[in-house]
């Protein structure tokens, strides 16, 4: 796949015993030493054939060197001196002593000069013919035989082609003379041109080759888990569809491959391009840090499913919140109301995300994350926030994409391997099977929003696998990670110099290649479906809460859930109500009258939904206002200050033309309809439910109160200082 000069600057290549065939065996042993099997690395016959006809013509005409002596000297060169001459033979005896023939003949194969510096039988034929030892012809395997005698003058590459040719043809006659191989081999040899064309080494995924090389092991061969196919495929399609993307200003891509039934690495590809020093192609795209935008969702919704706090018919407020201070928007900075969960992570609406982790917690979800392997975030857990679901730190291609091989491996996180050898790798359960196979069966669904056009126009080809998409903040970084029962695709586009394109979002520019590397590498994928896990179940939930149907309920929808870990909680959207004949009034079971009442069902909202009605003035059944008569105190659901948060710091720029002003604003439950404010213990204005204020904060410390028309209240204190 991939060579790199040695440590002395050669072409040097291991070649193994099962790449030398036969053919080339028999013309290198024919020529260098027809008595290789027969001696003990010395040839008696030999030396006195070479030194009675050296005698004879007062010249050297013939050599002795066996093999083994070759091998010797190439181990150890010296100057040519009868002594060491001599000590190239007792080497040579120690060579067979402690080596067998086929490791001597292997040694010869892999040290055998060829000009210049290339070394060895593999170095030399995938540099001057392109093809590995086992693949030459036999006038190819002739010419490398007769080369090392004159390796300057003969190579390949040398401009005195007629002599070469006029060597091999010699020894191609001589080996016909010999029987050596049939007449026909020796006649179609003898008709081969000599056409050499110096061919570079092969460098496919040159990122991932240079980080195995420097930093996984100093063997001189790696086996890894690269399947050269896939590579080359992948390595193609990305090329090709980077270069589509060069009109939009979207230089760089990388793509990261996983088997999810070996755990291996099969396609890794750092950039398009490589040799790109115009846009950083030596960057490898597959380590680099960046945002992940909304990749991490559905790790989060898969938390909150393993804690029995939702499933995928759940209802979840998509609406404006503030949550200590920050306040999340959606992509489209629209707001959708109460939506299904499953609506939720197909849709990747932001605030059901950020309110579920705030659910969850943010430690079970940075936990999970160091269980699959995220580095980055161990070293910066202390900075991060509820942000992080929406792209707030930073992840690599390789983190992501593993961390999604976990759903197609019944939740548990294998930690992908490079190396062959490398088999200890035991899993990591970062969730339950139930809830990867939910979140996989949600990330499923066709037809969804985020698909891009050119996706969608070819749905009825699209393999079957489920995805997820990411843009990050400044569209910088765009995802789509997709995974069935065979292989996991990370795929991320943008630029390496950061710089953000308007049209660069996960779903119209990273999509189509993952799909297209599916239908490339596993067309096929509607057998690689997952399957649910026995212990997953559905019921019937009520379609308004996804909570169990009561008598109430008149829709009901087919949801999965978790036995003896999903809620089992009652249906409660709709709220029992006393009131006045009039409906003039409400009534609780204090000031409830003998007679003289009516039994009537109300929408039971929470706050934040009531304050998004309010606010988009949509219209909804509101509670009558509560017996005015009526001395009970109420202590539950008391008002939610929204604009303001509690213990934080506020720095206002002071203007006598604009003074500065903070907002109030809560939210309420349905019962309530007005509500009164104070600011230090003093009264400051009554406003009706779901209205904002405004007031001049004064500097220093300053005690917020909000009360409702049932007595209930929250208290806050912020601090205000000068900008």
């Amino acid at each position: 796949m991939y060579a790199f000069l040695s440590a002395d600057q050669k072409w040097r290549m291991m070649a193994e015993l099962n790449e030398i065939s036969p053919q080339l065996r028999k013309a290198i042993i024919y020529k260098e030493d027809k008595y290789f099997y027969y001696h003990f690395g010395v040839n008696p016959f030999a030396i006195v054939r070479a030194a009675f006809y050296n005698t004879l013509y007062r010249k050297r005409t013939s050599g002795a060197s066996t093999i083994s002596m070759q091998v010797a000297r190439l181990m150890y060169p010296k100057h040519r001196t009868y002594l060491n001459k001599a000590i190239e033979m007792f080497r040579a005896v120690q060579l067979e002593w402690n080596y067998s023939k086929e490791e001597i003949i292997q040694m010869y194969f892999n040290l055998v000069p060829y000009g210049g510096n290339i070394e060895g039988v593999k170095a030399a034929s995938l540099i001057y013919f392109g093809r590995k030892p086992d693949k030459m012809s036999l006038a190819q395997i002739v010419t490398l035989a007769i080369i090392p005698n004159r390796p300057s003058s003969l190579h390949p590459d040398a401009y005195n082609k007629v002599e070469l040719i006029q060597v091999r043809n010699k020894w191609l006659s001589r080996m016909r003379d010999d029987e050596l191989f049939s007449a026909s081999m020796i006649d179609d040899a003898l008709k081969e041109p000599v056409d050499v064309t110096k061919f570079n080494m092969p460098h496919f995924a040159p990122q991932f080759c240079n980080r195995m090389h420097n930093g996984i092991s100093d063997q001189p061969i790696l086996h890894t888990t690269i399947n050269l196919h896939i590579q080359q495929l992948a390595t193609t399609i990305t090329q090709n569809y980077s270069k589509r993307l060069h009109a939009y200003g979207v230089f760089n891509a990388a793509v990261y491959l996983i088997n999810n039934h070996t755990h291996a690495i099969e396609a890794y590809i750092g950039s398009p391009d490589f040799s790109d020093d115009n846009h950083s192609g030596q960057v490898d795209g597959v380590t680099s840090i960046r945002s992940p935008g909304s990749t991490l969702k559905p790790l989060v919704y898969s938390i909150a499913f393993d804690d029995g706090l939702l499933t995928p018919k759940s209802m979840i407020a998509d609406v404006p919140i503030n949550i200590a201070g920050y306040a999340p928007e959606n992509f489209n900075s629209k707001f959708n109301g109460n939506v299904t969960v499953d609506y939720a992570l197909s849709n990747s609406l932001n605030i059901p995300a950020v309110k579920t982790l705030n659910m969850i917690g943010l430690k079970s979800l940075t936990d999970r994350m160091k269980m699959a392997g995220f580095g980055q975030v161990i070293h910066s857990e202390g900075s991060i926030g509820l942000s992080v679901v929406l792209g707030g730190c930073g992840v690599r291609l390789e983190e992501l994409t593993g961390m999604f091989s976990a759903f197609a491996c019944e939740g548990k996180f294998y930690r992908p391997h490079f190396i062959k050898e490398d088999t200890l790798n035991a899993p990591v359960p970062i969730i339950s099977p139930e809830a990867a196979f939910m979140t996989a069966d949600i990330l499923q669904k066709l037809n969804r929003p985020e698909m891009s056009a050119e996706v969608a126009g070819g749905a009825m080809h699209i393999p079957k696998i489920s995805w997820k998409t990411g843009t990050s903040y400044g569209r910088r970084d765009a995802w789509s990670i997709g995974f069935n029962n065979d292989y996991t695709i990370g795929v991320w586009i943008g630029n390496f110099s950061g710089a953000g394109v308007p049209e660069l979002t996960g779903a119209e520019m990273a999509t189509p290649l993952l799909f297209e590397l599916f239908n490339s590498i596993d067309y096929n994928s509607g057998r690689s479906r997952l399957t649910a896990p026995k212990n997953l179940d559905f019921r019937l939930v009520c379609s308004e809460s996804g909570k169990l149907p009561e008598e109430f309920c008149t829709h009901t929808v087919i949801d999965y859930y978790i036995p003896q870990v999903s809620s089992i909680e009652r249906c409660d959207h709709l709220k029992k109500v006393f009131i006045a004949p009039d409906s003039a009034f409400s009534y609780c079971t204090s000031c409830l009258p003998v007679n003289g009442y009516k039994v009537a069902f109300y929408p039971n909202l929470e706050p934040d939904i009531l304050s998004y009605y309010e606010s988009e003035r949509i219209s909804y059944s509101k509670i009558p206002l509560h017996n005015p008569k009526c001395e009970r105190v109420f202590r539950d659901d008391p008002p939610h200050i929204t604009s303001l948060s509690d213990k934080k710091e506020y720095s206002v720029e002071r203007d006598e033309i604009h003074p500065p002003h903070l907002q109030l604003a809560c939210t309420v439950s349905n019962d309530v309809n007005y509500v009164y404010w104070y600011l230090n213990n003093r009264f400051y204005s009554k406003s009706e439910a779901g209205e904002d204020l405004f007031f001049i904060p004064q500097k220093g410390i300053i005690k917020v109160s909000c009360s409702d028309d049932k007595g209930r209240n929250t208290d806050i204190t912020i601090t205000v200082k000068d900008f």
